[in-house]
């Protein structure tokens, strides 16, 4: 069984060079073969240029293929693991083209997992490892008026006056500001069209108190059945958001009044010179360290009365060498891959597991791997 890895940028690196350490067979793929040696060449030779046909011929029944690749790419690749009857890995979200690719993947018995990055990834074990322990908890009752909290951010380690800073091109954080949000606010469904419009303040549980600004992100309701909540249960607040540092929005005021009238050709354009500008103004220095803030929360309560509340708490920072990002989305990848290899995963198209011990399993070995302070509190 061959591990196909597409894509050896900056957020792939560590996982990747965890599974060729741990002696998998592994072919790196990518478009620059440069890059890839120079990120794992000290290590292996087996480096090859990306390209979908060159992959195919090699591609043999039950290889897995890993896409970190662009998001774009994620299904046509798929499609061709389902050509080959081979296995799908990418940490990104489940886009509907990739969901109706489910029936195809377990009529050839074969897994397609994907969100198993930092957010959506990590945060997802989080989820379930809480839900799972309220439900086994002697204050469970299907009267508790749930709220359920996640929040993550990769922002500077040391502030900038922008206060935020890139690793990679700033397009996708520019178009995803233009995207509505869905979430429940006092048991009812809350809507904006702007993530902006609903910044709000939230205090972290860290080793030291800290406050933030947050926002709700994408839709937020589907994963009120991801995690297993009950139909019946009681769902006060339930937010799936972006953490970012005090004053972000002041900073990217300006921003945020220009790219809400862009549309069409010309919107495009616009937003791609507000990236570049950004991307020259605001990019991590080499071996600058970056921060990496991750927040999940599950509280029950009666008449505001709280019964039950745990959260996961989540502070990384990168040392130089490898970021905290980087760390925190490619190596949950890494372990996905094994999973595959080792049996554990049904066919099919999947997000991150959600069998506890498999949880367990995985938080266990993140805290291990990412080498940072204060990996994971369990309150």
């Amino acid at each position: 069984m061959t591990v196909h890895w597409c894509g050896a940028g900056l957020s792939a690196i560590p996982g990747l060079r965890r599974l060729i350490k741990n002696e998998y067979d592994v072919v790196v793929w990518n478009r620059t073969v440069d890059k890839a040696n120079a990120a794992v060449g000290d290590i292996t030779n087996n480096i090859r240029v990306f390209d979908k046909t060159s992959l195919q011929d090699c591609l043999e029944e039950n290889d897995i293929v890993v896409s970190m690749l662009p998001a774009d790419w994620h299904v046509p690749l798929a499609s061709l693991a389902i050509l080959k009857k081979a296995h799908f890995v990418s940490s990104s979200y489940i886009a509907p083209e990739m969901r109706m690719l489910d029936s195809e993947f377990k009529k050839i018995n074969r897994v397609c997992i994907n969100e198993v990055g930092l957010d959506p990834g990590i945060d997802h074990l989080m989820a379930h490892k809480l839900v799972s322990d309220y439900r086994q908890s002697k204050e469970y009752n299907i009267k508790n008026e749930l709220s359920f909290l996640s929040y993550c951010g990769g922002i500077p380690k040391f502030e900038n006056a922008f206060k935020y800073k890139f690793s990679w091109s700033p397009l996708g954080v520019l178009k995803a500001l233009k995207s509505p949000s869905k979430s429940i606010r006092d048991f009812k469904e809350f809507n904006v069209d702007r993530p902006w419009k609903a910044i709000s303040s939230y205090q972290a549980p860290l080793e030291k108190a800290e406050t933030f600004e947050v926002y709700p992100n994408r839709d937020s309701l589907p994963f009120i059945e991801d995690y297993k909540f009950e139909p019946t249960w009681q769902v006060k607040n339930f937010v799936r958001g972006t953490l970012r540092l005090n004053g972000w929005s002041s900073a990217w005021q300006d921003i945020f009044n220009e790219i809400e009238g862009l549309s069409g050709k010309t919107g495009d354009d616009r937003l791609k010179e507000i990236s570049d500008q950004l991307w020259n103004d605001n990019a991590y220095e080499k071996n600058e360290p970056d921060r990496v803030v991750l927040c999940v929360s599950l509280k029950a309560e009666i008449e505001n009365s709280v019964k039950w509340h745990k959260s996961f708490v989540m502070d990384a920072w990168g040392d130089g060498g490898e970021s905290a990002m980087s760390r925190l989305v490619s190596q949950p990848v890494s372990l996905a891959v094994e999973a595959v290899i080792q049996k554990k995963l049904e066919a099919g198209v999947q997000a991150a597991p959600s069998n506890i011990d498999i949880v367990d399993n995985w938080l266990s070995i993140i805290d291990e791997l990412a080498q940072y302070l204060n990996i994971i509190r369990h309150n």
